[in-house]
Formats: C-alpha cells, structure tokens, sequence
C-alpha cells in the first residue's frame, strides 16, 4: 500500500516544480514509510511513498516500462489479487519480468491491453500512468482506494489524499456545496466531490484521461440488475466459493498478516478462513473496546451485547495469538484532530478517532490485516434493511432527520445552504442511478434501492474511514467482503435468500456453518464498539465551550445558546443522527472537528458564498 501523487500540463516545464513535487511526496509519506522517490519529464510529474508488502527488496515505484516500442510510467497505491490470472494472459507477449511485484504486472497489462483491460483486475487500486503526452488516473471498481484531483486551466494535480494537492500550491477554499456536504451528509460525501471548492475524486469503476487540454471520463464498471437464476443451495455455494476465494487471494504478502476479531459473524468468518489456510503459522489477532466499558455498558437497540465473551470463544475456538486492545477518554481526545488530519475534512468523530488509535498500535506489530468491513452493507446486516417503514422511505434510511443536524448552528447560516433540497436531490440523483429488474415486485425494487443506497453512500463512508485511519499510521487494511465479484452477485440475490427464514445475513450464516460455533453464527449483530463513559462526553463539552469562549471559527455558524444548552443536557446516548452509533456524544465532537477543519486549512466561512 502507499500514496501517489503529481501534476501534468501541457505547457508546464515540469524540472521547474521539483521542489513541489517532492513536497507532495513527504506530504503522503505516512502513507508508505518505507521507500520513496519521485519522476519527473518534460510536462508531469509522479511521486510516490511505498509500504512495502510484496517484492518488498524489489518494486520500487516510479516504475517504468517498455513494449513493443511504447514507454509508459506508473505510481500505484494498492494490491492486484489475480497476479496468475493476467501472467496468464500476458503469457503469448514473452515479457520479461524484472521483479515480482504486481505493479510491474499491472504496467505491462496497461501497455499490451489498454485500458480496457481495467475491468480484469482484482483488487484494490489507484494509480496513474503516464505514457507519451498522456496520462491516465484509474479507481478500483468499488472505490477501496482514493484518488483526489484539481483540474483547472489544463492544469491536472491528483493524490492519494487531498492534502497532497494542496501541497502542489492549489488553495483550500470552501463554496455552499461544501457545507452542504459537512451538514446536510457528512460525515457521508456525495461520490467524486472532494468537499472542498474545485476537488473532486475519481469515481469507483472508472479511469480519466487527460491529453493536452482533453480530459475523458470513462466507466470501465459499473453493477448491473441481473435476474438471478440459481436456486438457494446453490446460490449458498456460489457465496461460499467466492468469500473463500477473496479471503485466499487476500492473504498473498510477503510480510505476515493480521485480522481484527470482534467476536461478530463477519470478521469472525474471515479470521476462521485465514487461520484455516495458515497452514503451521498461528496467526495473530486484535480486537478493541474501551476502558470501563464492562462497567459503563448499557444494552441498547444497537448495541445489545458487548464483543469481549465472543471475542474469548473464538480465540479458543482458533488458538489464534490474540490481543485485546483497549482505548480511553485521553486516547479519543488526542486522536479526535488526527483523524481530521488522516481525512483532509470533518468524519466520523469518535467512531474514527478510536479506529485511528488502534491502528495505530497494531501497525507496529503487523503491517496487514484483513477486516470485515462491508458485510452488513452486501448481505443486508443493518435495521434499516429489515424495518417496514425504511422500505417506504424518501430519504437516506441512515440519517433521515435534519433537524438533528442543524438544531445547534443558526438559523440564517442553514437557511442560505438550502439544506432540504441539496439532500433530497442528492437522494434522488441516487436513486435513480440504481440498476432495476423490471419483473421485481414493488416491495423488492424499493428493497434494491436500499441496498444500492448503501453500496453507494454509507459502504463509501466506512471505506475511506477505514483507509484513512489504517494508512496514516503505514497499515494496510484490506477487505474481502468488498470484492467486486461478490457485489455483483450478491446485489441481485433475492431478499428471500438474504434474509432466508427471518435470519438476517442468512448466506452468511450458512458460508459460516462449517467454521464457526452457534454462538457466532446466530449472535445478533453489534456494530463497532463505542465508549459508554459519561466522563468522555464531559470532557467534549468543555472542550466545545473553551472554543465558544475564544471566539473561534466556527462561532459564526454556531447559535451559541443552543450549543451551550446542549452541551449541559446531553447526558445520555440521544438520538442517532447518522448510522446508529453517532449521537449526542459525537455531534460534540463533529463539532469540534469542523471547528478544528476550519482553523488547520485557514478557512473562510463568509467566502464560501461569494
């Protein structure tokens, strides 16, 4: 895994901006600690920061390459899975390789193919090309790796992360999209916006050319509405061989390897596959909770159980080398700014500062680990999949109440974003886009279109959260429910085999039958752990009223009565403004966030809407 960044114009001397590029460079070395270098010829400029997992004494990037009189040069973040597979394919051309890494592979293919050999590829990526007076930016079929870019003026910069951007020199401005984004979404983005003014991200599944003064947008994949044809045993196979399938493929490194366990079916799954193809290695396992929870914990809707007795049984049931990791109050706070930093703009407040301290302290045992990121969104784990009245919704199930949203800023700032409508068109952008069967029922189409919401927005959310906080501290997470192959099937499984019987995840359960004990198969689901301490909301709170005293930022935008009421009331859990673990508690720390956002990037609330 590591970052990439560069620039192209056609006119541009590209030797004059060394001093930009290598800047660029340090500016995503976290990144990839490991090795670094830059490339740079008469119109571009490519850098990149390597974390060396495969052909780690080889491979080294910039990376260039010739073929049949044609010379391209590469910087890739990312792995390829199918490495045999396009070996295979590339056997009749005689390549002579020089290293064993999937970069050179992925190069050749470029060369021998073009781009249309994108589709082919089995992984997660983002990288781009430069060949001839051309280069190509191209995003991994669901979107597992970034990829940032300015285009203005012919002038084409791109990065891994968007402060790499703005390192080149482009300036961080704000407009009223951006806060519509911040408020009426966040910590959610509108796919390809970059949230800041004139920052965009390539789109999952496609690949940009830029030529001169020509830039092409092409979607190389995209998930289609499908009548499915196999019956429920088989469809159980079919799943099967394909979670099996990405969790084998998804172990090649040639450092070890890691799984977070939280004791729930989908990460448990995966760490019982992992352990299985160990052959004699123990493999090592991490799961996270918070200081005092056994004493702080309150049952609730979405959390009725806490991980720790499930996490134990697996352990003993895999004789994995396991860690229990722990996070208090002090370790959120300090990492509540991080995670700003990891993700260039307000997230998901404590739920990704915690996720950023625990990557943190595993990256310095391992430097890959697998996750069970994705699942719930795939094979429908969350309420909103089972819950009659969502099905019949108008609006993100997820975050369905603005009011929540914008009780604490003032009233004229909301009124200017327009709030309402720049959600609902973005809900119905969406909606529209979403591939349909037209010999669905009604209750299975609006079914489909939850699902496809989810793909598309809440799956996205919990991506970037998890490559943003692994890579800051130099771990690569990878995540096998997101192969695109089980997307695409999965997406247009019937419901009735999702949810076989009333049990929710039922293909899971059934994949799982044969490596997990009842206990984890049928536990209700429990989504990522949060900490129950009221003293952690107390700390938030003063932190918040120390800003209103200062005068800072975001008092221009803050109704300071209501802020500082709610900051006395909010004693308890609340309710969820977005997803199922962030309320009160983290509306303080989003807060907080943007507060912070808005002081490190030197940024203009009044000229947002100039």
């Amino acid at each position: 895994m590591c970052g990439i960044s560069g620039f192209y114009h056609p006119q541009y001397k590209a030797s004059e901006y060394l001093e930009k590029i290598q800047f660029m460079k340090k500016t995503l070395r976290h990144r990839g600690p490991d090795a670094e270098d830059y490339f740079l010829t008469d119109h571009c400029g490519l850098a990149h920061t390597r974390l060396s997992i495969r052909d780690v004494s080889g491979g080294s990037q910039p990376m260039t390459r010739s073929f049949h009189g044609r010379t391209a040069t590469i910087v890739y973040n990312g792995e390829l899975y199918n490495v045999q597979e396009l070996k295979y394919r590339l056997l009749p051309f005689s390549i002579h390789y020089e290293t064993s890494s999937d970069t050179e592979v992925l190069l050749y293919c470029y060369l021998v193919f073009g781009p249309r050999i994108f589709n082919e590829f089995n992984g997660i990526f983002a990288f781009a090309i430069y060949e001839n007076e051309k280069i190509i930016l191209c995003r991994d079929h669901i979107g597992v790796k970034p990829l940032f870019y300015y285009y203005q003026n012919n002038l084409l910069v791109f990065a891994s992360e968007i402060k790499g951007i703005f390192a080149f020199g482009i300036p961080s401005k704000l407009n009223r999209e951006s806060w519509c984004e911040i408020i009426g979404l966040g910590p959610a983005h509108t796919l390809g916006n970059g949230v800041f003014q004139d920052i965009y991200e390539v789109l999952p599944g496609h690949y940009l050319e830029i030529s001169g003064e020509n830039l092409k947008d092409s979607c190389y994949w995209k998930l289609k509405g499908i009548e499915h044809q196999e019956d429920y045993e088989t469809t159980v196979d079919h799943c099967s061989y394909l979670i099996e399938d990405s969790i084998h493929r998804q172990m090649v490194s040639d450092i070890p390897i890691c799984t977070f366990l939280s004791g729930g079916l989908d990460s448990s799954l995966i760490t019982a596959i992992v352990a299985k193809n160990m052959g004699e290695k123990t493999l090592s396992t991490f799961s996270f909770d918070f200081i005092d929870n056994d004493v702080n914990f309150k049952s609730n809707t979405f959390q009725s159980t806490q991980d720790r007795p499930y996490v134990d049984l697996m352990v003993k049931h895999l004789g994995t080398n396991h860690q229990y990791l722990y996070c208090n109050n002090q370790n959120q706070i300090d990492c509540l700014y991080q995670c700003v930093d990891a993700r260039d703009y307000p997230c998901m407040a404590d739920v990704e500062a915690s996720m950023l301290y625990f990557c943190k302290i595993v990256s310095k045992d391992c430097r890959v680990t697998l996750t069970g990121e994705c699942a719930d969104e795939i094979f429908g784990g969350y309420p909103w999949f089972h819950q009659e009245k969502m099905l019949h919704t108008t609006t993100f199930p997820w975050s369905g109440d603005l009011t929540t949203r914008t009780m604490l800023f003032r009233k004229d700032f909301i009124e200017r974003l327009s709030l309402e409508d720049y959600v609902q068109n973005k809900y119905k952008e969406s909606v529209s886009e979403c591939p349909m069967i037209e010999s669905e029922s009604i209750l299975e189409a609006n079914r489909r279109k939850i699902f496809w919401l989810n793909i598309r927005w809440f799956m996205m959310t919990l991506l970037h959260r998890m490559d943003r906080c692994s890579m800051y501290s130099g771990l690569e997470a990878r995540v096998p429910y997101a192969d695109y192959r089980i997307l695409e099937y999965v997406f247009n499984i019937p419901w009735s085999f999702k949810c076989h019987r009333g049990q929710p995840k039922s293909l899971l359960v059934k994949c799982g039958k044969k490596y997990l004990p009842p206990e984890i198969l049928f536990r209700k689901k429990s989504p990522y752990p949060k900490t129950y301490d009221p003293g952690y909301e107390q700390m938030l709170g003063s932190m918040l009223l120390k800003e209103l005293e200062n005068h800072s930022p975001i008092c221009d935008i803050l109704d300071l009565d209501a802020t500082r009421k709610f900051i006395f009331a909010v004693k308890d859990y609340g309710k969820p403004w977005y997803g199922q673990l962030m309320a009160g508690p983290q509306m303080l720390a989003y807060l907080l966030q943007i507060n912070y956002w808005l002081k490190k990037y030197q940024l203009s609330v009044s000229g947002s809407f100039n």
